[in-house]
């Protein structure tokens, strides 16, 4: 099997033996793969450098079974570096990926989506609802698309004014119907992520909690160091807030 020029991104690098890299991609057409490269780690390889996460690359590699062999590696937009918040947002982004995502699945809409949200990352856009756009968009790859539209219980539509309880088997069920064990929230917030629409801090808040309790069941007991590295800034920043005051 050879592929050449396949449009991809780096996820995650390790090194393997004295020279080489176990390099874990996500590309357009044949969506997370594993690749060996090949002496990469050497001061004259082809390749040092470029096998970085966010990096938009054209990939070639050739061979059979779980691990190919990267044979090319070059540039495919000018790299433009994330930094600080926008780059832990993007390392927040390829763990789920690599968490999620089966082998040699195809994506080619979450593809387009995933280099979207980085564009948006790179120009420092809200980063956020970013998070929660791509969040929902990888959700409905999955095969778990979330119901922002119509009552679960009712098939009437979302009221931006009333208050509801998503269930992550059944989707939005109207407060007071019946449902107990959802995450409450917002008519209002509901119709913001459907229709990506800009949001202000009250919707961003419950829309965080919706997506971390709809991600968190599809990781089961995988921890993401991403987001323990959010959680302990949060922490800190509070702490810090908390002994301004004293």
């Amino acid at each position: 099997m050879r592929v050449h020029q396949q449009p991809g991104y780096v996820l995650h690098t390790r090194p393997y033996r004295e020279s080489s890299l176990l390099v874990e991609v996500f590309t357009r057409e044949y969506g997370r793969l594993s690749l060996l490269a090949k002496g990469a780690r050497r001061l004259k390889s082809q390749v040092r450098g470029l096998l970085c996460p966010f990096q938009s690359l054209l990939l070639s590699w050739s061979g059979r079974g779980d691990l190919p062999i990267l044979s090319a590696a070059e540039p495919d937009q000018m790299y433009s570096e994330l930094t600080d918040d926008s780059r832990l947002c993007g390392f927040y982004i390829n763990e789920l990926l690599m968490y999620l995502l089966h082998r040699y699945d195809p994506h080619t809409g979450l593809f387009a989506h995933y280099r979207q949200v980085l564009d948006r990352l790179t120009q420092s856009l809200d980063y956020e609802w970013s998070l929660r756009i791509f969040e929902k968009h990888l959700l409905r790859e999955l095969g778990y698309a979330l119901n922002l539209e119509y009552d679960a219980k009712t098939s009437q539509a979302i009221d931006p004014k009333a208050k509801y309880s998503y269930v992550p088997e059944l989707g939005a069920i109207k407060a007071g119907d019946g449902s107990q064990n959802g995450i409450v929230v917002d008519g209002a917030t509901l119709i913001a992520l459907q229709r990506e629409d800009s949001a202000n801090e009250s919707i961003k808040n419950e829309c965080k909690r919706l997506m971390r309790a709809m991600i968190s069941r599809q990781l089961g007991q995988r921890v993401l160091h991403s987001r323990r590295i959010f959680d302990s800034r949060r922490s800190a920043a509070a702490d810090s807030v908390t002994r301004g005051r004293t």
